[in-house]
């Protein structure tokens, strides 16, 4: 594994310095053409990016634990961004050496680049590292209040515009900004629920990546309390852990701090919620989703429910449509997460889109199919690209009303 590990550096450098011998060979007939200052400024630009990469390579793959996982983030996002931009350059550079190629084949006399084709391409890959960095700059904080209405059969009177806020996906390993933290949990608290529902992944891997942020989030509090659940990376299944005995240990201390903040941690189980004599039913299950971990149990969990209204939290949305939907047609509503939106797309109106459409059908908002609802919160924190844009941190406000 460590051999592996060791050699992965390698092989992404050697990916990085073929796609950027192709660009510059695509670029270099052409930007010789341009203004002293704009050559300088291209090839700055070029040889620049090329050196963060690599440094940050370096710094990823061999310092160790001597950097924190959130500035490593940021290392990992320079990489992203210089594989990202050599990819779209070279796709110019290729378009135009199949019409270079096409004039050889028809024995053309003018071989050389196209100016037009090759500054279209170098103008259109200067964006993306420019928005990329924007998101890393203003995103990552710049929470978003979602607000939503939901119909349900049978809601009892004392229910009636009864206000949850959810939140899902902290990832408090990626966190560097206590600050920006505090702002999030500040508008959390502003929304003055009824109830607060947190739908999993509260840390990246490491149950103590939460120790510099535990006191911030402690401050939520709602009258019918926070009730919470466990995400796909709480179970700490992407990293190495130096024994069973020490991953195990990992997840019952992550248990205590939900617990030390004073959420309460459904296990595949169920509450009920009761207000002025009435109830409805909240049911929490472990980790379940469609090729992640499937730890969850919601036969378990809803085992002895009485026929109460039916509120289901449960991190992955796949879970929804592979066995909620399938098996459980009285549960109302379920809360999701998981997907973060990507963290980056658009949303105009009614009409939306991100790169996580090519993953999951259902990646945030409201679904319905038939009686039953699903609504999937976008991610509070984030996780690997240390920023948001477009898709910001959601903070979602439900409102229960009567059909």
């Amino acid at each position: 594994m460590h051999g592996r590990i060791r050699i992965l550096p390698f092989i992404i450098l050697g990916i990085i310095c073929l796609l950027a011998l192709y660009a510059f060979n695509g670029f270099e007939q052409v930007v010789s053409t341009y203004s002293e200052g704009m050559r300088q400024a291209i090839y700055g630009i070029f040889y620049g990016l090329f050196l963060l990469s690599f440094s940050s390579l370096i710094i990823v793959f061999f310092g160790g634990n001597t950097i924190s996982k959130a500035l490593r983030n940021f290392f990992f996002a320079f990489v992203f961004i210089q594989l990202f931009s050599l990819l779209l350059f070279d796709v110019f550079v290729l378009l135009d050496d199949i019409r270079r190629l096409g004039y050889l084949i028809f024995q053309a006399d003018d071989l050389s680049r196209s100016n037009a084709l090759i500054s279209i391409g170098l103008f259109i890959t200067a964006l993306p590292p420019f928005l990329f960095i924007l998101g890393m700059i203003l995103g990552p904080h710049r929470y978003k209040i979602h607000e939503v209405t939901i119909t349900i059969d049978k809601l009892p009177a004392a229910f009636e515009n009864f206000k949850i806020v959810q939140i899902s996906d902290i990832h408090s390993g990626s966190f560097y900004n206590k600050k920006g933290v505090q702002k999030g949990v500040n508008l959390v608290n502003a929304q003055e629920a009824d109830v607060v529902f947190f739908t999993g992944d509260l840390v990246n891997d490491d149950a103590t990546e939460m120790k510099p942020f535990q006191a911030i989030f402690s401050q939520i509090d709602a009258p019918q309390g926070v009730f919470s659940i466990l995400g796909n990376h709480d179970y700490d299944d992407y990293v190495q852990w130096p024994s069973k005995e020490a991953k195990a240990q990992n997840l019952e201390n992550l248990k205590t701090v939900h617990t030390d903040m004073g959420w309460r941690l459904l296990l595949d189980e169920h509450v009920y919620l009761e207000k002025e004599g009435e109830k409805i039913a909240l049911i929490g299950v472990q980790n379940w989703g469609k090729g992640f971990h499937q730890v969850g149990d919601l036969k378990k969990a809803y085992t002895g429910i009485d026929d109460s209204v039916k509120l289901l939290l449960s991190h992955d949305p796949t879970h929804w449509d592979e066995e909620v939907t399938q098996s459980y047609p009285d549960i109302q509503v379920t809360f999701s997460g998981h997907t973060h939106g990507a963290q980056m797309g658009f949303e105009i109106g009614k009409y939306r889109w991100s790169p996580i459409q090519l993953r999951y059908k259902k990646w945030a908002g409201l679904y319905q199919t038939g009686n039953q609802k699903l609504y999937i919160n976008r991610g509070f924190g984030f996780l690997g690209y240390p920023g948001r844009l477009g898709i910001w941190p959601e903070i979602s406000v439900i409102h229960l009303k009567a059909k």
